[in-house]
């Protein structure tokens, strides 16, 4: 097949305008034209009054060799590359030792489901409980302020992503096209196929809790193992290799294969590693708030009149600012027509986070806007520095959020110009448990707080009413 990019086409266009479009780019009859599939689709509103669509295009045609030839030289005709995913292993028969994957959120849900279909029976060990009991504690968090350490939004099935957005896309280069399988698997459990070509896919928390639980009866039907509400507690290593695990019922488990899969929020699990001299080291991450404006008021400014229209859905915005502090500032984990949420696995400490349905159809739009940190300058020493600053961060925001899970928040207006808070406005919080108005400028370091009172105003630029007074900033 012949892959075709960059074609153009008005936002209303009518569905013969695409093999219209197939035509006119490799000039050639309709009867040459045997099929096409979409393969991406994604929109360009750089100009609300023309938003276009932008299509990558699969398409077989007579004479393929003689057309790839006839543009050789058009970089927006190539031959379409071949994304079967490729096992690099299959398990030799009567294997005697089983790998182990620690931790089943997406990475350990996709290396376990990987190892299953090759035939290696893998044991999948997770601190968490079943989507649904942890879906059950999460909402009694939210609703009753209830922790359990072990049972929340960063741990048990599916991980932390399951109350987000159901993204699956990366900005990471993908040459072998390993976000194709991912994105097949979901389908084949029963996401909507259109997440297959639209350019930003998402599911949605609560699809996603039923595909989930469709991949765990996958591995298992494979002959794979998983074990919830079971912790890792030490790992055992002779000359630098590891032999094998105790877990928190304390039984041990022998393997020399062993996947990490324990996503950021297992600090205690970093700490184990490292005391058993586990090589690792700090990495940058970023610190901010989340911010939330009425979504009417994002798709306006983002599609103008065209707002609303059910092929654009509900607008995103990507956002950076480079700071006269030499910080960074940039939006992050953006969810149209969300959520803010309680985070936390920790008691006394409070995080947030977004969370979108599937219709991404909530008053408010919110996103993480946040300032790049870095070892080096903000938290120089070991390894686990960085993880001592977060803590350190999440517990002065429970503080300021009265101590009793409420997050410390302020509207936009009165951050900016460093007034004591005043009553909400038109924008109305999201979080659950309960906001508390304070000066949340006390929450970050003086730098962070600079930097993100500077780049509001400039993101105001690029859209209208983002500095907007009424808007809520969530610590």
């Amino acid at each position: 097949m012949i892959r075709l990019t960059e074609i153009k086409l008005p936002l209303d266009h009518e569905e013969s305008a695409i093999q219209e479009a197939i035509e006119a780019k490799l000039g050639i009859n309709s009867d040459q034209v045997i099929s096409f599939n979409i393969f991406k689709r994604g929109y360009d509103a750089r100009k609300k009054s023309k938003i276009l669509l932008i299509y990558t295009l699969d398409v077989l045609v007579e004479n393929e060799a003689e057309l790839l030839e006839a543009f050789i030289s058009d970089p927006h005709v190539k031959v379409t590359p071949d994304m079967e995913y490729k096992f690099v292993a299959k398990a030799v028969e009567n294997q005697t030792e089983r790998p182990v994957v620690i931790g089943f959120g997406p990475c350990g849900l996709f290396a376990g489901l990987v190892l299953a279909q090759m035939g290696f029976n893998p044991i999948i060990v997770e601190r968490g409980k079943e989507v649904r009991e942890r879906t059950k504690d999460t909402f009694g968090f939210w609703r009753k302020r209830t922790l359990n350490t072990e049972s929340n939004v960063q741990f048990g099935e599916g991980g932390a992503g399951t109350f987000s957005d159901g993204k699956l896309y990366s900005q990471v280069k993908d040459p072998k096209h390993y976000g194709r399988k991912v994105i097949e698997e979901f389908v084949a459990a029963g996401a909507p196929e259109e997440i297959l070509y639209v350019s930003k896919p998402h599911i949605g928390t609560f699809k996603l809790v039923t595909m989930i639980e469709k991949m765990r009866a996958s591995i298992i039907e494979l002959g794979g193992e998983i074990r919830f509400s079971t912790r890792v507690d030490d790992v055992h290593m002779e000359d630098g290799q590891i032999t094998g695990l105790t877990l928190s019922n304390g039984e041990e488990i022998k393997s020399r294969h062993v996947v990490l899969a324990v996503g950021h929020s297992a600090r205690d699990t970093f700490e184990m590693l490292h005391d058993r001299g586990v090589y690792m080291e700090a990495k940058p991450f970023s610190v901010g708030f989340r911010i939330e404006h009425k979504q009417s008021m994002i798709d306006e400014a983002r599609f103008g009149k065209n707002a609303g229209n059910p092929i654009l859905g509900a607008a995103d915005y990507k956002l950076v600012h480079h700071c006269k502090n030499g910080r960074t500032v940039y939006s992050f984990c953006m969810c149209p027509g969300g959520t803010v949420v309680a985070a936390t696995s920790e008691e006394g400490r409070v995080v947030t986070n977004g969370m979108s349905q599937y219709s991404r159809a909530e008053r408010n739009a919110n996103s993480a806007i946040v300032v790049g940190i870095d070892p080096e300058r903000d938290y120089p020493g070991d390894a686990l520095a960085g993880i001592r600053l977060q803590r350190e961060l999440e517990s002065g925001a429970f503080v300021l959020g009265g101590e009793n899970y409420d997050a410390p928040a302020q509207k936009i207006g009165d951050f900016l110009k460093g007034r004591d808070p005043s009553a909400l406005g038109d924008v109305q919080p999201s979080f659950t448990p309960g906001i508390h108005l304070t000066d949340i400028s006390k929450a970050l370091p003086d730098f962070a707080i600079e930097a993100i009172r500077e780049a509001i105003p400039a993101f105001e630029k690029k859209i209208k009413g983002f500095s907007t007074p009424d808007g809520l900033l969530t610590g």
